[in-house]
């Protein structure tokens, strides 16, 4: 049995209330740069916890915008790519492996060719 919206419980029918899925939120770097200019002028005991409150932002988002901001500025402040980073010597290893397998493979018709022709 599953309830529908007004209430009655009726026999058979599936709950078919679709939830929205959760997503991550993301700032531009021209939105930290101005709350991290607001967080720098509070000044009064709780004006930055009203601010962050009001943004509906952590404590530990601005400490590590902060820390982003010191080194670059603004670049510092960008969306960085998630995920794990690329590996240059990886994927070089990887390519010369396909080549030496192709080669092996041609290696192996040349030699084939060879035997017959002899």
């Amino acid at each position: 049995m599953s309830q529908n919206p007004n209430g009655k419980i009726s026999e058979g029918m599936p709950d078919t209330e679709v939830v929205e899925k959760a997503r991550r939120r993301q700032y531009t770097a021209d939105y930290k740069l101005r709350v991290l200019r607001e967080v720098d002028v509070c000044k009064g005991t709780g004006e930055i916890g009203a601010l962050l409150r009001r943004e509906g932002l952590y404590s530990s988002l601005v400490s590590k915008w902060r820390q982003q901001r010191e080194p670059g500025g603004l670049e510092g402040l960008g969306a960085h790519k998630r995920g794990p980073k690329a590996d240059p010597q990886a994927a070089e290893l990887a390519r010369l492996k396909r080549e030496n397998e192709r080669l092996r493979r041609r290696l192996e018709q040349a030699e084939l060719i060879i035997d017959v022709q002899k």
